[in-house]
């Protein structure tokens, strides 16, 4: 048996939280991944997993034994990667994340580019609107807007969300424009409520004062393109990225309001398992990620 390979199996298994899974990740049957592990507790002399018809669970000896396992297989990992670094070939499978408004205007558009340069990556864009597991759903790099709360990750700024708040021209119209951030709790303000901030808005003037304003309005969403559609109806006023609005801005389907106010900027984060090494692949779908966003004329602050 090989014990540095069923080791990863043991470990992705786990991290996985099935055999059908990982048997598809490495194409092949549901018993030849449980041949295996059964293998591996044989010589080990000693139960990894308790198995049930609903879900996997690790018993103490398995939980201890995934642990090491992982420092084990990220110390050869580690090892290998410094000996063949500077020549690794870029490429093979690439599986990103993204929430779906960014995934969708921000990295899409740019993956023909990306794979002229690199003909041999294979990728596969998962959009979800939620913070994705990278180790659940087998991701090699997620792209995360706003602070991040998970210190265990591998995280690269990349670049800044620049907001502005906008509302479309008929909404204005019926119901005046407002000059201050503190007018704003007249008006009915269209609310993105994955930020944990997101009934309190925060401005600055030019004279470095800070405005924080709570916001209410009757329509929220999880999702920025459903805001976007929001504001396009009339519907009310949005503090969005300005990313989502730069073709409206410049087609005058909305209009930016409070522009003598400064809004706090969203970073930009490319992140990966802390138990994986980036590959290069990896590194360089981030550094062409990083460049393209750095030269966006929708990323820098308006002026």
């Amino acid at each position: 048996m090989d014990k540095l390979n069923a080791m990863a199996i043991f470990v992705r298994v786990v991290e996985r939280g099935s055999f059908s899974a990982v048997a598809r990740e490495l194409q092949t049957s549901q018993p030849t991944i449980s041949k295996v592990l059964q293998a591996l507790e044989t010589q080990l002399g000693g139960k990894l997993i308790a198995r049930s018809t609903r879900k996997l669970s690790l018993t103490d000896e398995g939980q201890r034994y995934y642990q090491q396992c992982r420092h084990i297989l990220a110390a050869v990992d580690a090892a290998e990667h410094s000996f063949q670094s500077g020549r690794e070939k870029v490429a093979g499978p690439l599986k990103i994340g993204s929430s779906v408004s960014f995934g969708r205007l921000q990295i899409a558009p740019r993956l023909p580019e990306f794979l002229k340069r690199y003909p041999g990556i294979q990728i596969d864009l998962q959009l979800s609107d939620q913070n994705q597991d990278l180790i659940s759903e087998g991701l090699d790099v997620t792209f995360r807007i706003g602070a991040l709360n998970d210190s265990g990750l591998i995280a690269r700024h990349i670049g800044n969300t620049h907001r502005i708040t906008v509302a479309a021209p008929e909404y204005l119209k019926q119901n005046g424009q407002p000059l201050t951030p503190q007018e704003l709790s007249q008006y009915n303000c269209l609310m993105f409520n994955l930020l944990s901030s997101q009934n309190l808005w925060v401005y600055e003037s030019q004279t470095g004062q800070r405005h924080e304003v709570r916001i209410k309005g009757n329509a929220q969403s999880n999702n920025s393109e459903a805001i976007r559609e929001m504001v396009l109806g009339g519907l009310g006023i949005a503090l969005s990225p300005l990313w989502l609005f730069s073709e409206d801005l410049k087609a005058g389907r909305v209009i930016a309001i409070l522009q003598e106010y400064r809004t706090l900027s969203l970073p930009i984060h490319a992140v990966s398992p802390a138990n994986r090494r980036q590959s290069a692949r990896v590194k360089a779908f981030v550094d062409y990620m990083a460049q393209a966003l750095e030269n966006a004329p929708e990323l820098k602050p308006v002026k």
